[in-house]
């Protein structure tokens, strides 16, 4: 199997594809075969503003690669536009097979500091905008019976990190999302898969390196480059992968993890029922060497990248 072609004949609709790993993924996508549209509507990291260029930027790199590839400006947050940026897929293309959910935007602040606004543009960038997308592709990838979808989910949701609750709750959001359209959709060959990513980016770059010690993390931090993340989107986007869905995955450098999924690792019975005092004085006392600490993710990811 040529890596090369794995996707040939393909259509791949990618969002937050103006940057960073959105960018490396249908770079990616593009040179093993597919054809790309482009989804980005050239915000700032914060979600402000709003240029064509950096989906140009992507456009002009695949083209020169020799791959195909069209524009959709549309926000992913907005039903409405969401659709038509499938809609674009099928026009320029005429067809879709892939959906990778990237775009993404960052509202960092401390919980209790958190305005609505706040929580409200994360949730609807990140997991609207994945639910959107998603389900406009979903009614063509139903009648043709076939079909994949790859979404960035973070380790921000899948363990934790401090001042991104709003960023946090639709990364973990979207990992539940997954699971359901891979359990909804198996009946039509379609699969459903999460990524955690990890590189350096627009949205790591804010990381502080005042301290020697923050500055030789950055520097680590800086070998993650977001094509590091490409190889694990294309292949669960390819049909190499058809019997892997509803997983999670995390990329990090020369590495690939399978996250795991909640499930139950330790249980209490008492025959009569439990009353506050007895879980009190009898089942938490008997679950508390199974409590999980207030990991984040350096604490789960302790050693340096390889």
């Amino acid at each position: 199997m040529q890596t090369s072609n794995i996707l040939a004949g393909k259509v791949a609709l990618v969002t937050g594809a103006g940057g960073g790993i959105g960018r490396e993924i249908a770079v990616a996508m593009a040179t093993a075969g597919a054809d790309i549209l482009i989804n980005d509507i050239g915000v700032s990291l914060t979600g402000e503003g709003g240029s064509g260029s950096p989906a140009e930027q992507t456009k002009q790199i695949i083209e020169q690669r020799g791959g195909k590839a069209a524009i959709s400006t549309e926000s992913v947050s907005e039903w409405a536009s969401a659709k038509r940026s499938v809609e674009a897929a099928l026009d320029a293309f005429g067809r879709i097979d892939i959906v990778v959910n990237n775009a993404g935007i960052l509202r960092d602040v401390i919980f209790h500091k958190m305005s609505p606004e706040d929580w409200l543009a994360v949730i609807n960038v990140h997991l609207n905008g994945s639910f959107f997308i998603s389900r406009a592709a979903a009614e063509h990838f139903r009648k043709q019976e076939s079909g994949a979808y790859v979404h960035m989910t973070s380790t921000s949701g899948l363990v934790g990190n401090f001042g991104q609750a709003n960023y946090s709750a639709a990364k973990l959001g979207i990992t539940a999302l997954s699971k359901s359209i891979a359990l909804d959709m198996a009946r039509y060959n379609v699969r459903s898969n999460c990524i955690a990513p990890f590189a350096w980016s627009r949205m790591t770059s804010s990381i502080p390196a005042d301290t020697p010690e923050q500055k030789a993390r950055v520097a680590k931090l800086q070998q993650m480059t977001p094509d590091k993340n490409a190889p694990l989107a294309v292949y669960l986007a390819s049909d190499a992968a058809s019997h892997v869905s509803g997983q999670v995955f995390a990329a990090r450098m020369n590495e690939i993890f399978l996250m795991s999924q909640s499930r139950p690792i330790r249980s209490v019975h008492r025959a009569e029922g439990w009353t506050p005092e007895s879980i009190a004085e009898q089942g938490m006392p008997a679950l508390k060497a199974s409590l999980l600490p207030l990991d984040r993710s350096p604490d789960v990811f302790s050693w340096d990248p390889v």
